[in-house]
């Protein structure tokens, strides 16, 4: 059963990674309480699953590419509830420009007919690192793109 749960988390980022957006969509509820407040300063919301996939289309796809790297998971399981807490480490690429983010997630987790869907989703960051101009380059990129 855990690994049933660290394999959706494992889809999760290398649905990204792949921007294979129905890998991703696969893996969230209908609705995720997503928290990146350490990182943004936003506070956490709730958002449809939709909106989640559509921002990361917003931005991810501006990079050459991205590698997230995940270890030291975590789960702690009541029945159909769970909650992983695992180091993850994020690179995103540009030309020879990266930028790291590296930090710690609580994902939580139910099971829904034999399937474990995600139902939020924190990021604790430890660090940023390298260019922190490409975030706001690759949003560009994508948005010359059309």
């Amino acid at each position: 059963m855990k690994e049933q749960i660290i394999e959706t988390v494992i889809r999760l980022f290398a649905g990204a990674d792949e921007r294979d957006w129905g890998k991703v969509k696969n893996t969230f509820a209908e609705n995720v309480e997503l928290d990146y407040s350490s990182m943004t300063g936003n506070p956490a919301s709730v958002v449809p699953s939709e909106g989640i996939i559509t921002a990361w289309r917003g931005f991810l796809p501006g990079f050459d590419k991205t590698h997230h790297q995940l270890a030291d998971f975590y789960v702690m399981q009541n029945g159909s509830a769970a909650l992983v807490h695992y180091y993850g480490k994020a690179d995103h690429f540009i030309g020879d420009d990266l930028w790291i983010v590296e930090g710690t997630y609580d994902t939580e987790l139910i099971e829904t007919h034999g399937k474990w869907v995600i139902t939020k989703h924190k990021l604790n960051l430890i660090k940023q690192d390298g260019n922190m101009d490409l975030p706001v380059q690759a949003t560009a990129r994508v948005s010359e793109r059309g």
